[in-house]
C-alpha cells in the first residue's frame, strides 16, 4: 500500500497560471514562488470588494487520540467533493510547523488521496513564512537587548520577564535559558526562554491582522517588558514595528496551492490551537470568500480549543461566522474515550463505544451553543464496523444532527460527496449566520475564563493560582481587562488533565499562569502544565525521514 507521501509525489500538479485563469487573477494579483505555489496580493480584497462573500464551513473535531482524527484530511476531501457536485469551492488551512512535523505528526497536509500539494514544500519551510515570523520575533528581542546594553533609557525592569526568543522546532532545552553571559560586552545577564514559533505572539498577529497598517499597529502594541514603576513598555517604544513589518512584508500575503484533485487552497499562518488560537489567517479566509462560493476552513485540535477560539477571538476581529460546523469523529477516538487502550482500537468494543460517544455529544452540544447547524463527519477506517457506525448515527439522530461517514483518504473527493451535499444543504439554509459569543468583553476576566470552563469544558469551577492572579490583576490595572481569553490547555482531554478521557466530571480548571498578548489582542490563560515550547519524544518522526541522491524525500506521513 502506498504511503501518503508516495501518493502525493505521484500526483500530477497544475501550473499556477491555470489557477490564475480560473480565479480571474491578473499578473499584478499574484507573486510566483515557483510553478506550483505563489502568494496572493492583498489588493484583491479591494479589487473584488463588490463580490458577495462565499459561505464559510468550519471543520473541527472530537478530542483527538495521539494520532489525530483526520481533520485536515476531511477538510481537503470536503473541498474536493464540492467541485464534484458542481460547486465553486476553496480551502483555507494553516501552515505546518517544523516542530510537530519532525516531532509526532510527520506532516500536516492531509493524507491519502485528500492532500494539499506540493506536500513536501508545504511541510518544509513553506515559502519562508514561519521563518520570517521567527526572524521578526528575534529582531524585537535583539533590539530590546541592544537597548539594555546601551543604557536602558526606557528603564526596563530586568527582574521581570522580558520578550524572549523563538525557534520553529520542538526543543525542551530552550524553555528556560540564561542570556547575556560573558561580561558587559555580551549584554545584560538574565533568565529568558524560547517559544516555538507557532506560539509566538507574532504568529497570532499575522493570523489576526486585516492589513499591513493593522499589522504594524499590532506589532507596535506588543508589550516587551515593564518599567520599574510597573508601566508597560511596547515594541513601538523601541521603534521596532516598522522593521518587523518589513521582514513580514511577503509573509503577510496568503499562499495559493492545490489539492490532489486541483481544488485551490490558501494556506497561511499557523498558530497552535492548544497554546494559541489555532486558525488560519483572516486575510486568507477573507480573500478565499471572494474567490469561491463555499470556503472550507479548519480550527485546530478538538472543538473545545480551535473552534471555541474561532468564535470568541477571531470573530471579534472579523465577521467570519460559519454557515455550518463540521465535527470530525472516528470510531477509534470514540472507543479511546470509552476506555479502550491504544493497541486495541482496531477491535470492536461496543461497551466502550457507548461510553465514548459522550465525548462526541459534548463537542456537538458545544458547537450548537454558537448557533450554526452542525454535521458530524465520520472519517472511516478499514476496521470500523457497521455496529459502530450505526451507534454514531443513533446518537446523532437523538441530537437532531446528521452523521455522514466518508472515505476521503482512499477515494478523495468522491469519498466525501455525501458529506458535501449535506453541508451545502445546511449552508444554503443559513446564509447570514448571526454572531453568538460565550461571554461579553466587558465581563471581568475571571468570569470569561469561568464561562469557557463551565460551558465548553464542563468544569465545575475554576481555580487561579496566586501567581497567576497577581499577573491577571497587573494586566487589568494596565487596561487590558477587556480582551478575550485564549485558554492554553491540553488537547488530549476536555479537561486540563491530559489523561482524563471522555467527558470528565467533578473537576476544577486550574489556571497556572496568565500571559499578555496585547498585539494579538487576547490574554493567554495557561492551564495545568502546558508548555509554550514542546519537546521531542523518545522516537520522533524525524528518525524515519531521509532524502536520496535525486532529492526524493521519504518518511513524511
Amino acid at each position: 500500500m502506498q504511503t501518503s507521501i508516495e501518493i502525493a509525489q505521484s500526483a500530477p500538479l497544475v501550473h499556477m497560471r491555470q489557477f490564475m485563469a480560473d480565479l480571474e487573477l491578473a499578473e499584478d494579483d499574484f507573486e510566483f514562488y515557483g510553478k506550483y505555489t505563489g502568494k496572493l496580493r492583498l489588493h484583491l480584497l479591494e479589487k473584488f470588494a463588490d463580490r458577495p462573500d462565499g459561505k464559510l464551513i468550519l471543520v473541527t473535531a472530537v478530542t483527538p487520540t495521539p494520532s489525530g482524527e483526520g481533520k485536515t484530511l476531511t477538510t481537503v476531501g470536503l473541498g474536493q467533493a464540492l467541485g464534484l457536485i458542481g460547486k465553486r469551492g476553496m480551502i483555507a488551512l494553516r501552515e505546518p510547523s517544523l516542530g510537530p512535523v519532525f516531532g509526532i505528526k510527520g506532516g500536516a497536509a492531509g493524507g491519502g488521496f485528500s492532500q494539499i500539494l506540493p506536500m513536501e514544500h508545504i511541510n518544509l519551510h513553506f515559502n519562508g513564512d514561519i521563518h520570517a515570523i521567527g526572524a521578526a520575533h528575534n529582531l524585537l528581542a535583539a533590539m530590546l537587548d541592544a537597548h539594555l546594553h546601551h543604557g536602558n533609557d526606557l528603564d526596563f525592569d530586568v527582574r521581570q520577564p522580558l520578550w524572549g526568543r523563538s525557534i520553529d522546532m520542538n526543543d525542551r532545552a530552550l524553555r528556560q535559558v540564561v542570556v547575556g553571559l560573558g561580561g558587559r560586552v555580551n549584554g545584560v545577564p538574565r533568565e529568558s526562554g524560547f517559544v516555538i514559533t507557532a506560539a509566538s505572539e507574532i504568529m497570532a498577529i499575522l493570523a489576526l491582522c486585516t492589513s499591513r497598517s493593522d499589522l504594524k499597529r499590532r506589532l507596535g502594541a506588543i508589550v516587551v517588558g515593564y518599567r520599574r514603576d510597573g508601566s508597560a513598555i511596547k515594541a513601538t517604544d523601541l521603534k521596532a514595528e516598522g522593521a518587523m513589518a518589513v521582514i513580514l512584508n511577503e509573509a503577510i500575503m496568503p499562499n495559493l496551492v492545490q489539492t490532489m484533485e486541483h481544488t485551490p487552497a490558501l494556506v497561511h499562518a499557523g498558530p497552535f490551537a492548544n497554546i494559541a488560537h489555532g486558525t488560519s489567517s483572516i486575510l486568507g479566509t477573507r480573500i478565499a470568500r471572494k474567490l469561491a462560493d463555499y470556503v472550507v476552513t479548519e480550527a485546530g485540535f478538538g472543538a473545545d480549543l480551535g473552534a471555541e477560539k474561532f468564535f470568541d477571538i477571531v470573530n471579534r476581529t472579523a465577521d467570519l461566522w460559519p454557515s455550518v460546523v463540521v465535527v470530525v469523529a472516528t470510531c477509534r477516538a470514540i472507543k479511546y474515550h470509552g476506555g479502550t487502550t491504544l493497541d486495541q482500537l482496531q477491535e470492536e468494543d461496543m461497551g466502550a463505544f457507548a461510553k465514548g460517544l459522550d465525548n462526541l455529544e459534548a463537542h456537538v452540544r458545544n458547537m450548537q451553543q454558537f448557533g450554526s447547524p452542525v454535521v458530524v463527519a465520520v472519517n472511516r477506517f478499514p476496521f470500523d464496523t457497521q455496529a459502530e457506525l450505526d451507534a454514531i448515527a443513533e446518537r446523532c439522530e437523538a441530537m437532531s444532527v446528521p452523521a455522514v461517514p466518508h472515505s476521503a483518504f482512499t477515494e478523495g473527493g468522491a469519498g466525501a460527496v455525501a458529506l458535501a451535499e449535506q453541508v451545502v444543504t445546511l449552508a444554503d439554509t443559513n446564509p447570514n449566520p448571526e454572531p453568538r459569543f460565550l461571554y461579553d468583553l466587558d465581563q471581568p476576566v475571571e468570569e470569561k475564563i469561568r464561562a469557557v470552563a463551565t460551558k465548553i469544558y464542563a468544569a465545575d469551577d475554576i481555580y487561579i493560582d496566586p501567581r497567576a492572579r497577581k499577573k491577571l490583576r497587573q494586566y487589568e490595572d494596565l487596561g487590558y481587562g477587556d480582551l478575550p481569553v485564549c485558554i492554553a490547555k491540553t488537547q488530549s482531554s476536555l479537561s486540563d488533565d491530559a489523561k482524563a478521557r471522555g467527558v470528565p466530571k467533578g473537576w476544577t480548571l486550574t489556571v497556572t499562569d496568565v500571559l499578555l498578548s496585547a498585539g494579538a489582542g487576547f490574554l493567554v490563560i495557561v492551564c495545568g502544565n502546558m508548555m509554550l515550547m514542546p519537546g521531542l519524544s523518545k522516537e520522533p518522526a524525524a528518525v524515519h525521514m531521509d532524502v536520496d541522491d535525486q532529492g526524493v524525500i521519504t518518511g513524511l506521513f
